[in-house]
């Protein structure tokens, strides 16, 4: 039985939205609000499942907290209250990873944007910092951001110290710049920099990961001031050698495919390394359903670090040309060989094969050093 990330078991074939909101995952959370004397869980659970068809996951959230604020206060700061104490326990202390919660307790930071954004911010933040212990209030630090810039980056300050490292987790998570699915903030992508200077040497890998995946963020509009950040914290040394190479490893891996010198350089391969390259394909056709076989000979370096990725620039009927990169494997003495079978499949899930000329292009430390064309056929 698969799992969805709230824990929920799921059957082959649900979609992500049915394994996370469903009939039991809406009574688990109205026996939780049934705490409160005026709740009416049965007309909750009612109202709440019988609204999801036709939404997707993000608005199904949305319809939750919709169905449950019906039954709060209209006033704020009691409607606070009352979510608080229907509020499950905080998500257990003595882990330090991949303890994410479930999609269902998001309800409290959707109110505190829809009603504490403008007239209680320092309430709702507060919320959040609640919340946040007990499933990720990410997506929803990001108004206040927006809305309270300086305010709200001075809360993140403190919490970037906080006992929990939840809450700590939220300071990385939610200022990321590019963080998936949520929206866009306004700050200056820079200015988190400085909470991150305090989070690069937290104990938990699941803050030390959202670090890593905010500089791989980053990475894309700054890699050069991502690159100087990893230095600095390596020559402060407060975060494990060990730890801090995973990190940088893992916030790096954007920055190394598009070959940036400067980050290979801090994982140990010269982009300059002197290397004769050898590319063989099999076949230079191949039929969609079949695969791309091709080997890579590499020699003429002593003791250098190779990393050897591959391109493949795809034919398009429009005429413009797209781009992919994958892995082929890292190589530490030569002469070595690399092979590699790249099925060509006709249901790819993110981009469609087309018959015509594409070009494979073989990288080393980020620099291009083979190419060879090859036709697909149908």
């Amino acid at each position: 039985m698969a799992r969805g990330p709230d824990g929920q078991g799921s059957g082959a074939g649900a979609s992500l939205s049915d394994q996370l909101f469903n009939e039991t995952s809406i009574g688990d959370l109205a026996r939780e609000y049934s705490v409160l004397p005026r709740f009416d869980a049965e007309r909750f659970v009612s109202d709440t499942v019988g609204g999801l068809a036709g939404r997707g996951l993000l608005e199904r959230l949305d319809w939750i907290a919709t169905c449950v604020e019906a039954q709060m206060p209209r006033d704020f700061p009691a409607m606070v209250a009352a979510l608080r104490a229907a509020m499950p326990p905080r998500l257990a202390p003595s882990l330090t990873d991949d303890d994410f919660g479930r999609f269902i307790h998001a309800v409290p930071g959707i109110l505190a944007v829809r009603h504490g954004l403008e007239d209680h911010r320092d309430l709702a933040l507060d919320l959040l910092h609640d919340a946040t212990q007990r499933f990720s209030m990410e997506f929803y630090i990001r108004p206040f951001l927006n809305r309270w810039p300086e305010e709200t980056l001075s809360r993140l300050h403190l919490w970037a110290e906080d006992e929990n490292y939840h809450v700590r987790r939220l300071v990385s998570e939610g200022t990321r710049p590019r963080l998936p699915w949520a929206a866009n903030i306004t700050i200056d992508p820079l200015v988190p920099l400085g909470l991150l200077d305090k989070l690069h040497a937290d104990n938990a890998r699941f803050v030390t990961r959202s670090v890593a995946n905010h500089l791989n963020d980053l990475s894309k509009i700054a890699p050069d001031v991502v690159t100087g950040r990893l230095s600095d914290w390596a020559s402060q040394g407060r975060q494990s050698a060990k730890e801090l190479d995973w990190m940088t490893r893992h916030a790096l891996r954007t920055a190394v495919k598009r070959g940036e010198p400067k980050a290979l350089a801090l994982l140990g391969f010269d982009p300059d390394v002197n290397v004769k390259v050898g590319l063989t394909l099999a076949h230079d056709q191949v039929r969609i359903g079949d695969a791309l076989q091709f080997d890579v000979d590499l020699s003429g370096t002593a003791n250098s670090k190779l990393m050897v990725d591959y391109r493949i620039r795809f034919h398009r009927p429009t005429g413009r040309t797209g781009e992919k990169v994958f892995k082929l494997g890292q190589a530490a003495k030569t002469p070595v060989t690399l092979s590699k079978s790249h099925p060509i499949r006709a249901n790819a899930s993110t981009f469609t094969w087309h018959e015509g000329p594409h070009q494979l292009i073989i990288q080393v430390n980020g620099r291009d050093v083979a190419k060879s064309e090859f036709q697909v056929r149908a």
